[in-house]
């Protein structure tokens, strides 16, 4: 049976509690609330930085990629020697042989790991100061505009989008300057 994540659904709960405790707080006939949306994803696609740091990333995928096949390269290589040479071989050389197997097989799958890590830690590393910029001019974007909240459409923080709400994303690209 296939497990459910409640992230999102705590997520959901802690938004829905929000604009309850927002709804809540406002004395009648206060100002109405306004709430806005963007797409955090579509904006980065238009900045140059994100543009930048994707070249980077691909740089280094390429670059992880080439090691591995070398690795699978080296792996292939020595298992066809060995599946060749098997019957010749003495039980004292043929168990070395295949520890070494299990060994180059450990570290193909310990680089890949390791890869996937490295990845990740990377991305994240370039695309922090781009969504600290990005998080600074939706707050400018929302206290200019008054909104009272800005959802993200790409992070499943949005429970509906009625007609009452706006696209900020012009904005805030003008802010940014694109």
């Amino acid at each position: 049976m296939k497990s459910i994540s409640t992230k999102p659904f705590i997520s959901k709960l802690l938004l829905i509690s929000t604009i309850i405790i927002i709804f809540a707080s406002q004395p009648a006939g206060a100002q109405t609330i306004r709430f806005g949306y963007i797409s955090t994803s579509q904006l980065l696609g238009m900045m140059p930085e994100g543009a930048e740091a994707d070249m980077q990333m691909r740089s280094e995928v390429r670059s992880l990629e080439e090691e591995l096949q070398k690795l699978n390269i080296e792996y292939q290589e020595k298992l066809q020697k060995y599946v060749e040479e098997q019957e010749m071989l003495t039980v004292v050389v043929r168990q070395s042989r295949e520890r070494e197997l299990m060994e180059l097989q450990n570290r193909i799958q310990d680089f890949q790991a390791g890869a996937q890590e490295s990845l990740q830690e990377r991305r994240m590393e370039l695309l922090k100061p781009i969504f600290d910029r990005i998080d600074k001019a939706v707050a400018e974007v929302g206290r200019e505009r008054g909104y009272t909240l800005v959802f993200d459409l790409d992070n499943n923080s949005l429970l509906y989008l009625g007609d009452d709400t706006e696209d900020i994303l012009p904005y805030v690209r003008e802010k940014l300057g694109l």
